[in-house]
């Protein structure tokens, strides 16, 4: 969001082209319409528009607006049933894109099971999985929550943290955590970090005792019929994944993750993740109200209208790439796109106000969005996402690099070029090709 935000959308729209009421009960008055399951295939079952409960030519037209602002994939769900997509869904709905920070969630996810499995005690040191010596005391005292949460008490550059992410050309992740300075207690201060949750990747990688990927796709991703080939989840150099950002997924496989959630974690008759650790991700934590276990949560957080029911939530990555889940309204809308607006929170208020517009009938209209934002508050904080001790840091130069990890060699570990983790046909934010190596459902 903010300053780094803009600046990087430019750069994105330059590389890539593809042809207030009170907060509450929505009150839909539409009716119990059929109940979709969910499939681990490439189709989901569908339902008509006005079987859940929308006027068809409304609803056309809240996609047709959608298109119009840059999102190149829209998939609408109503009590498990798809019943709206996109004009482009045709065309880009097994193409991989970049979800950027909405990884995280993805990442939370994976957590959540190693839990659930008995591997991962979410508030023991995270220095009892790593290796011995690895990292200092302070930093090995970080617990996993802290990570969910968003409060390891690590120094934070959302610019810095982003660059060296780009091809993938990160020596080691893990190290590079565990030299970030700690500017706070862990626990006491939400700060939103990028490496605390690539830090967040390699304890779990530890806990479970095998890659990370390997785990995520066995646990997470084969019971809900994602193929290893439809996606590409970028790795440093070392072999360590991304937790932060970097997941190129196609939108038809992001948008069964919202599936998931608004089921409560089961899919078909198995218990993926326990509703127990879903209840706890998509709650509000006590230093960030607005914020989960990687998750925004409630209505006025992140890019949620302020008029959505008080149990929404989103997972949110860069440019507005979004699954949005309604639990009230029994509705999961999975987006994808580039940009759109100039305000992230702008674009999901006028459409969410034409989506109340397509019920039938209609729910109350929440009015035009107006923007309250004070443009000196992106620029207050320029400063901090260019910190170059952590760009230094992460290349191995001066005081936040951790000793024995550079660009040449890290802690002897078995390290690639720079540039060569992704497969051919990806690049930064897209796959795209004809080579059978290439990720993509085709």
């Amino acid at each position: 969001m903010g300053w780094s935000k803009a600046v990087f959308s430019l750069f994105v729209a330059s590389t890539l082209a593809l042809g207030i009421p009170a907060t509450g009960a929505a009150q839909d008055n539409s009716g119990e319409g059929p109940r979709c399951a969910v499939s681990s295939g490439r189709t989901v079952e569908t339902a008509t528009p006005e079987q859940e409960g929308f006027d068809s030519a409304r609803l056309a037209g809240v996609l047709g607006f959608a298109a119009s602002r840059n999102r190149l994939d829209v998939q609408i769900f109503r009590r498990g049933c798809l019943v709206g997509r996109g004009p482009a869904n045709d065309r880009n709905d097994g193409i991989p894109w970049n979800i950027w920070s909405a990884t995280k969630a993805i990442t939370s996810l994976v957590a959540g099971i190693a839990s659930d499995d008995g591997k991962l005690d979410l508030d023991a040191p995270i220095g009892t999985y790593l290796p011995s010596g690895f990292g200092d005391a302070a930093h090995r005292s970080i617990t996993a929550r802290n990570l969910l949460t968003q409060t390891s008490g690590l120094k934070t550059s959302a610019t810095m943290e982003m660059l060296t992410s780009f091809g993938a050309s990160d020596p080691g992740l893990g190290a590079e955590a565990m030299a970030v300075p700690m500017v706070t207690a862990p626990g006491s201060t939400f700060a939103y970090s990028g490496r605390a949750i690539d830090l967040l990747s390699a304890v779990v990688e530890a806990a479970v005792g095998e890659p990370f990927q390997q785990f995520a796709q066995r646990e997470l991703f084969d019971p809900l019929g994602i193929r290893r080939s439809d996606y590409y989840w970028a790795r440093d150099r070392t072999g360590h994944t991304y937790g932060f950002a970097n997941l190129l997924i196609p939108p038809s496989d992001f948008a069964k993750i919202g599936l998931l959630l608004a089921g409560d974690g089961r899919w078909g008759d198995r218990q993926v993740i326990s509703a127990e650790y879903l209840h706890q991700a998509l709650s509000p934590t006590g230093t960030n109200h607005c914020y989960g276990y990687l998750f925004w949560v409630g209505p006025g957080c992140a890019e949620l209208p302020l008029f959505l029911p008080a149990d929404s939530y989103t997972i949110s990555g860069f440019n507005l790439q979004n699954v949005f889940v309604v639990p009230d309204l029994d509705l999961v809308v999975m987006w994808t796109g580039n940009g759109g607006t100039l305000w992230d929170e702008e674009l999901p208020w006028e459409f969410f106000r034409r989506l109340y517009s397509a019920f039938d009938p209609p729910l109350p209209d929440p009015g035009p969005y107006i923007d309250t934002t004070n443009p000196l508050d992106n620029l207050q904080g320029i400063s901090n996402d260019f910190d170059f001790a952590m760009l230094a840091g992460a290349l191995g130069f001066g005081p936040d690099a951790y000793p024995g990890c550079s660009m040449v060699d890290c802690l002897g570990q078995p390290m690639v070029a720079p540039f060569t983790d992704a497969p051919p046909g990806c690049f930064l934010a897209i796959c795209l090709g004809d080579d059978p190596r290439t990720p993509g459902i085709r």
